[in-house]
């Protein structure tokens, strides 16, 4: 049991970590870490492989439990629930309420592959929201045409590119329309020449929308482009963090200057 001191309220963050630990058998991933998440702001969290960057996406998308610490969405805690201004383990049903407030996109893409494109988007809308047919439908091609493939809603996810699948993965993750959308690399799957379509769609939401995202990517420059704030994690915690101009011209880590001039020389 967790006592609530921090009560979350509607002028607090979208997301706040307090002092979350995970890890896996004797390796430590995330250490105490601490970062809060305003509400339409756009985070892309970089650092080397093992830092601790994907971890943190699935903890939010609870497909990983923290050993300890508070994390809060949209002002209620997502791991606990609130009894008697205590925090307590949550329940399944708890869980399923906050995993509503959040969409992921992966770098496999994950579509089903027995359903048609339009269905890979309306399928989770009409059976988890319970949103009517013929709305989840016309959402999904609004979806689609924003993502530029309005015409490829008949077709099957084998007959698309690495690139055009990854676009579907984002209108079906924007259909079940959560409040903060989770980014994992999704572009690290996919062949050079198809990254710039998936990019350019991120660019989109990022200039067109008020959604609060989370970015863990390699691509610097649209981290530079889109984010308001980068984040540095090294072994678990937030090492450096600051607007996109600072981190990428005048880091104040040796780590993090250290990690930038390996990436950007490639």
């Amino acid at each position: 049991m967790v006592q609530d001191n921090d009560r979350q309220d509607a002028s607090g963050p979208m997301i706040r970590f307090q002092k979350v630990k995970k890890s896996f058998g004797d390796v430590h991933v995330l250490r105490e870490l601490d970062l809060d998440v305003a509400t339409a702001e756009r985070i892309s969290i970089i650092g080397a492989s093992g830092s601790g960057k994907t971890t943190l996406l699935r903890i939010l998308m609870t497909l990983e439990e923290p050993n300890s610490g508070v994390i809060y969405v949209d002002g209620e805690p997502l791991w606990h629930k609130k009894v008697n201004g205590e925090l307590v383990e949550a329940d399944e049903k708890h869980l399923r309420k906050m995993r509503g407030k959040i969409g992921m996109v992966f770098q496999q893409f994950n579509l089903f592959p027995h359903m048609k494109v339009l269905r890979n988007v309306t399928e989770a809308p009409i059976h988890v929201l319970g949103t009517p047919r013929d709305k989840a439908e016309a959402r999904a091609k609004e979806l689609l045409d924003m993502v530029g493939l309005a015409d490829k809603m008949d077709n099957y996810p084998s007959q698309l590119s690495g690139g055009q699948q990854q676009r579907v993965a984002i209108a079906r993750a924007l259909a079940m329309q959560p409040k903060v959308m989770l980014f994992d690399e999704i572009t690290a799957a996919l062949d050079p020449e198809l990254v710039g379509e998936v990019l350019g769609v991120m660019r989109q939401l990022a200039h067109e929308t008020q959604m609060t995202m989370l970015i863990v990517t390699h691509e610097m420059g649209f981290a530079r482009d889109v984010s308001h704030r980068i984040v540095f994690l090294h072994e678990g915690q937030v090492l450096e963090e600051g607007p996109p101009e600072k981190i990428f011209t005048n880091p104040d880590h040796p780590r993090t200057r250290e990690f930038l001039s390996r990436v950007l020389e490639h």
